[in-house]
């Protein structure tokens, strides 16, 4: 839920089962898992937005740079992925965007075990 555009603290959740003795390889494995599941629901979404307002997205000036802007500097953007409140709607616009699918899970999803085990090491 946490990955998505719902407001839930994953990392919450995370350092919890850490404090209950959760093994630090059992949790950074559910947590990545779920996270990565969210970013691909996000990404699918954005897919479908875009799909339902091509047109009108695609017939405005602002809206052709937009959707440049995005396809070109869209990895690079995916860069602030792992953060929490950007990083999110982030990967819903990796989707309207059209960014290849291969490409946005390795790199926003490498981000998100990245910031689980970087969670894990100070925890």
């Amino acid at each position: 839920m946490a990955a998505t555009l719902l407001p839930f603290s994953s990392e919450v959740a995370f350092l919890t089962a850490l404090a209950n003795e959760m093994p630090t390889i059992n949790a950074l494995f559910f947590a990545s898992c779920g996270n990565i599941l969210a970013i691909i629901v996000n990404y699918f979404l954005g897919l479908f937005l875009y799909e339902k307002t091509k047109t009108k997205l695609l017939s405005s000036k602002i809206g052709q740079k937009a959707f440049d802007y995005g396809h070109k500097y869209g990895y690079y953007a995916l860069a602030l992925s792992w953060l929490p409140i950007i990083g999110d709607p982030l990967t819903l616009v990796a989707g309207v965007v059209r960014l290849k699918f291969v490409w946005f899970i390795i790199f926003a999803g490498l981000l998100r075990v990245g910031r689980y085990w970087l969670l894990a090491q100070v925890f």
